[in-house]
């Protein structure tokens, strides 16, 4: 099943103390590659964490793959992932003249899948 969500990139604090160890170093990666859920949009969709994902962009055929973790303070529709390569991936080209892209809130489906192709 693919439902559509609104998608947040950010900063967390653990994504901070990884890029001291380097942005390719195990914490960092980890970090950045782990899409955090809302508690009810993984008991819909029947994800436990750990469980693989697609993610699709809004803004044309952009995928990336990562693995989801619930977070109960987000509500539902609404997921989160640190900003990275895989976040930056799923951003528009677009720059509305701002020279940066549209980062924040925009929509991605997601698709449980049952491991990374």
């Amino acid at each position: 099943m693919t439902e559509t969500y609104i998608l947040i990139p950010g900063r967390t604090s653990k994504q901070g103390v990884g890029i001291s160890e380097g942005k390719f170093g195990e914490t960092y990666q980890s970090e950045t590659t782990c899409l955090q859920v809302a508690s009810e949009d993984m008991t819909s969709c029947g994800l436990t964490d750990g469980d693989w994902v697609r993610l699709e962009s809004e803004f044309g055929q952009i995928e990336v793959v990562v693995k989801a973790a619930r977070k109960d303070e987000l509500p539902s529709g609404l997921l989160f992932i640190p900003y990275g390569d895989l976040s930056s991936r799923l951003m528009g080209g677009d720059t509305h003249g701002t020279g940066m892209p549209t980062s924040k809130g925009f929509d991605v489906t997601m698709q449980p899948i049952a491991s990374p192709s």
